[in-house]
């Protein structure tokens, strides 16, 4: 990669985006350099990582951990300052030595920090779902006002990014009919209907591509991930809800596609590898080597693709109508999604009464207007209160 030496923070660094992304960074380390690490509360592995890339800073959000991480740095004589609490989250991710922010902490955890690197106009490569399904309107504000560059490394939106032409002067992609994001289908993509109400949590985390976390498992699995991803790329793209629309595609080899007016269609293709859209974003408008395996379309042989079945999927349906509603919705309906795949992953609610309760959820609490992380994190908050109403009924458990 030709030009300066990227210098980048990674928000949430010890999960599986900030693993990927240390690792493309040192395959390419003439290109990048890391300045910050920060987690949630493994100061363990973030101490592993500090001494192996050695950055300026490094952050946690449990203070309790952060004095921890302090302590076997300076036992060690490694060159790092550690901070803690959201306030140092915040000011990692707005250091005038890093260009470049990997925004990968899950939850609303990572919106404050995520903002505020849009707000000291960073170059951020977003991961966060929250921070577009909680404040979208409130954080491409901050990206627009402030300057900030913003690149999606989820797979399906990246996918999407290389994809979509020039933006013409309203900011819209021209002469874009649809985008379509493909989705696996998850581990009962062909599983009886009537069978769905008995699945268990080690059923619905055993993904037949993926290895994900457990939430993001079940998410997968109700294929409300996908409903999430809709949404986001409402916000990414500036589009309109009838021009997104979902693709079942359990090969995962095609990451999404663009339509256009004219009638044909642009198609990203890949191993299924997240280095692949992080390497993407972390060199554009460049390229650089993401590690991955390359493609064999001759031995993979033949690619399907299926329309989601509202009643498999309901959870795809109740996306769609929050993001029909906008406002405080989506954040109601990742707030009660979030609460009912804990108490799902606890055995205290069946798989189908995941969608139940979302349902509810977003029927008790009319959308309101989103106009400050305040009004997000109250919505949040309002979601998992109305969820956690709900789970004391009994008609709503297992």
């Amino acid at each position: 990669m030709q030009g300066t030496r990227r210098h980048v923070t990674i928000l949430g660094a010890t999960g599986s985006i900030g693993a990927s992304t240390l690792d493309v960074i040192e395959r390419n380390s003439e290109a990048f350099a890391v300045t910050a690490l920060a987690a949630h509360r493994q100061w363990r592995a973030l101490l592993e990582q500090v001494a192996r890339f050695r950055p300026a800073y490094a952050a946690l959000l449990d203070r309790e951990a952060a004095r921890e991480l302090e302590r076997a740095v300076k036992r060690d004589g490694l060159p790092t300052r550690v901070l803690g609490g959201p306030e140092g989250l915040c000011e990692v991710a707005t250091l005038a030595a890093a260009d470049t922010v990997v925004a990968g902490i899950v939850g609303g955890a990572g919106l404050a920090p995520t903002l505020a690197a849009a707000r000291a106009g960073k170059r951020i490569l977003l991961a966060n779902k929250e921070t577009l399904v909680l404040a979208g309107d409130v954080f491409m504000r901050a990206v627009r006002d402030h300057g900030a560059t913003l690149l999606p490394i989820d797979s399906e939106h990246n996918a999407i990014f290389q994809c979509l032409p020039p933006r013409d002067g309203t900011g819209r992609p021209r002469g874009v009919r649809r985008i379509l994001l493909t989705a696996s289908g998850g581990p009962f993509r062909t599983l009886p209907v009537a069978e769905l109400a008995r699945v268990t949590p080690e059923q619905a985390c055993a993904h037949p591509r993926w290895r994900m976390g457990r939430k993001v498992s079940v998410d997968s699995a109700t294929m409300m991930n996908k409903g999430l991803e809709m949404i986001e790329a409402r916000w990414l793209f500036d589009l309109e809800p009838a021009e997104i629309e979902v693709v079942i595609h359990p090969e995962s080899i095609v990451h999404s596609l663009v339509e256009y007016d004219d009638g044909s269609m642009l198609a990203q293709l890949g191993n299924p590898d997240m280095r692949t859209p992080i390497a993407h974003a972390l060199a554009w408008p460049e390229r650089v080597d993401a590690g991955v395996a390359r493609l064999d379309l001759a031995e993979i042989g033949a690619l399907n693709f299926s329309a989601p079945d509202p009643e498999r999927f309901p959870c795809l349906e109740l996306a769609r109508a929050a993001l029909a509603a906008g406002g405080s919705a989506p954040a109601i309906l990742n707030a009660a999604n979030e609460v009912a795949v804990a108490s799902f992953l606890e055995r205290s609610l069946s798989f189908d009464g995941i969608a139940r309760v979302c349902a509810e959820a977003l029927a008790r609490s009319p959308a309101r207007p989103i106009a400050t992380l305040d009004d997000a994190l109250e919505a949040d908050a309002l979601g998992r209160s109305l969820a956690r109403e709900l789970l004391s009924r009994d008609a709503l458990h297992a």
